[in-house]
């Protein structure tokens, strides 16, 4: 470990691995912060399974939001250190309960203290749905890459693939799945090609984000073995299906307009995976107040160094820490 990652967390006032039980399964968690009375946020990574950036294993690794927030790290059931075989037994219902649950173990700790969401993609849908079961217990939500409905197969990613250098043999395999009874395969030929052929995931005009170091970070972690370090990748949702077939079933339009708190949708101007297209339209049309767009330019589905910097700038919004509207 970096003499400057020790000295970030020893100053962290807070600085604690916690075991909770989620929806019935133990669960390792890490709160950091510099003071106990600062906001609290609770991450929500993407993937389904990918905890990357902020994760269990990033002790001392962001200063700039444990300066000003009590940061939640949680590797959801299935990934990282709480790697765990994930079947057709869970549902996103199951996530949304673990997430509900970890609210409440949190709010036990810091009752006093606002409470905020930072989502990324797939975590975008369980604070959507936290919301539609328990929007008292959360004070904003911050989102990079807002899924509303139609991932993957709608006709903004079809069409960006049919304009690239996609070759023709791959475009017909992608028209020939089968929305309903599609395989992990399929999942990877549709991802991939957005990946290399699109800006839909990276900009590639865009300042990256330093994944090197945060990878070297999470290898070096104190908490983290090898195992948890390689389940960040390789883990217990693997082959799953079922999740990917409730995710491109939902239509998340109508709980996302009627959202009561204030909700930030952060997009990428390059994102066809969650559309960034989509989710304007939604803030524009719904005429609610609480519910607002901001798009980052030179960026795609995953952040940047300026999609982080904009989740921040948001983030800092909610407790009047910036000047400036959203």
């Amino acid at each position: 470990m970096s003499k400057k990652r020790k000295t970030v967390i020893d100053g962290n006032n807070v600085s604690e691995m916690y075991t909770f039980f989620l929806g019935g399964y133990e669960q390792k968690v890490l709160i950091e912060g510099k003071s106990k009375e600062l906001p609290v946020v609770i991450t929500l990574h993407g993937g389904p399974g990918t905890p990357i950036p902020f994760s269990a294993g990033c002790r001392g690794m962001f200063p700039e939001f444990t300066d000003n927030f009590l940061m939640v790290y949680w590797d959801q059931l299935g990934c990282g250190i709480n790697d765990y075989k994930i079947d057709e037994r869970f549902t996103v219902d199951s996530f949304v309960n673990m997430t509900l649950d970890l609210i409440k173990e949190v709010k036990k700790l810091f009752p006093g203290n606002p409470l905020y969401l930072f989502a990324m993609s797939w975590g975008s849908i369980l604070s959507a749905k936290v919301l539609e079961n328990a929007g008292a217990l959360v004070d904003g939500v911050v989102v990079w890459g807002q899924i509303i409905k139609q991932v993957f197969f709608s006709e903004e990613v079809f069409h960006a693939l049919e304009t690239s250098k996609l070759p023709s043999k791959k475009m017909e395999r992608i028209k020939g799945i089968d929305r309903k009874n599609f395989s992990s395969k399929d999942m990877e030929l549709l991802s991939g090609s957005i990946r290399k052929y699109t800006y839909g995931y990276i900009n590639k005009k865009g300042k990256k984000a330093p994944m090197g170091s945060m990878i070297y970070g999470l290898f070096t972690s104190p908490d983290y073995t090898f195992r948890d370090f390689k389940a960040v990748v390789l883990n217990g949702y693997l082959g799953n299906i079922a999740l990917w077939k409730e995710i491109l079933a939902m239509d998340l339009s109508e709980v996302l307009t009627s959202v009561k708190i204030p909700y930030v949708m952060i997009q990428g101007d390059t994102d066809i995976v969650a559309s960034t297209k989509e989710a304007k339209e939604l803030s524009e049309q719904s005429e609610n107040d609480f519910l607002k767009c901001r798009i980052v330019g030179n960026s795609g589905h995953l952040p940047g160094s300026e999609g982080m910097e904009a989740v921040l700038e948001a983030l800092k919004s909610f407790c009047g820490n910036e000047r400036g509207s959203l």
